[in-house]
């Protein structure tokens, strides 16, 4: 009974002391993207729990625009008090330094406060490919040089970037078939007029149960969980290829290395939470917390290995 009211009593304290460093006004985390999808999911994932941890209003703001750039932005302008924060997709924080020349951020404008989330990605195929295999896509692609697509969320998008790092380590070539979100480009693969897409789970989970699409390889370390019979990328015989997003909690640069702790802290907490985990599973996301000082080592070295991709695809936004 001592230790249940001793842990009440840190837990209580702990909250508080959090509470007194935080600003008055309500903690908003920016998403540069629209509700649905991993970045989103991965904001709603914390900002409830962050809040009753906090015992503090945590908003989520969708600003969605201009590859991210808006949401961008817009943290990066915020006054350095807690009080806005940025929901960082992986592809945004890591890539467009590389896809344009006149960005309107750097990403030494951002301080780290946690990783949130990370999602594997799926490489799936129309039925007509008469393969089963990723060995026998890449050879089949081999003997076919440039008469098979591919579908992306877009240039510069993840889906664009990665399959083309694909095309690198395999020496396979396939047309670029950009679309604006996964929407389209699930449908068109549907139909068979794109024939490959690479992307996360939830997008291609019930079209690869019920026979329409089939998924060759997952592209993690680890089999995921909504398609325990899908092998990895390594047990595939491509070890070589992984392609994970990440979503991370980001501060503007300049806010106070304790604030930036307390905060991190409190996402930590808010992510051990039964509500968080259930959420993220439902939505196909796995939760992976990091502290500050991991992420950066994150970026640091995520920011120079797409750089080599995309300057050898001869990608740009600009």
């Amino acid at each position: 009974m001592l230790r249940t009211l001793a842990g009440g009593m840190l837990l209580l304290a702990s909250a508080a002391a959090l509470a007194q460093s935080l600003p008055s006004k309500p903690i908003t985390l920016i998403v540069p993207n629209p509700p649905g999808g991993v970045v989103d999911t991965a904001a709603r994932v914390v900002a409830q729990p962050l809040g009753q941890l906090l015992k503090h209003t945590v908003v989520v703001d969708n600003r969605p625009g201009g590859s991210g750039n808006i949401a961008y932005q817009t943290v990066a302008r915020a006054a350095p008090d807690g009080a806005t924060l940025l929901v960082s997709y992986s592809a945004y924080h890591t890539a467009n330094p590389s896809l344009m020349t006149k960005l309107p951020w750097a990403p030494k404008d951002f301080t780290p406060v946690a990783l949130l989330v990370t999602a594997t990605n799926v490489v799936a195929v129309h039925p007509s490919l008469p393969v089963g295999t990723l060995g026998e896509l890449v050879a089949y692609l081999k003997k076919n040089p440039g008469k098979f697509s591919y579908a992306s969320q877009g240039n510069g998008s993840l889906s664009h970037i990665g399959t083309e790092l694909f095309k690198q380590q395999t020496g396979t070539n396939m047309l670029h078939v950009p679309y604006k979100g996964s929407g389209q480009a699930i449908a068109d693969v549907l139909s068979g007029r794109v024939h490959v897409f690479i992307t996360t789970p939830p997008s291609v989970m019930q079209h690869v149960q019920s026979g329409k699409l089939k998924a060759l390889a997952i592209a993690g370390k680890e089999r995921h969980p909504m398609l325990p019979q899908v092998p990895t990328t390594a047990e595939a015989g491509y070890p070589d290829f992984t392609l994970e997003a990440w979503v991370g909690l980001f501060a503007p640069a300049g806010t106070p290395p304790a604030l930036v702790t307390q905060l991190s802290n409190g996402v930590k907490g808010a992510l051990e939470t039964p509500e968080a985990k259930k959420q993220a599973d439902a939505q196909g996301v796995e939760i992976h917390y990091l502290n500050p000082p991991a992420v950066a080592s994150l970026v640091t070295g995520e920011l120079d290995y797409w750089n080599k991709v995309i300057k050898k695809a001869n990608i740009t936004l600009d």
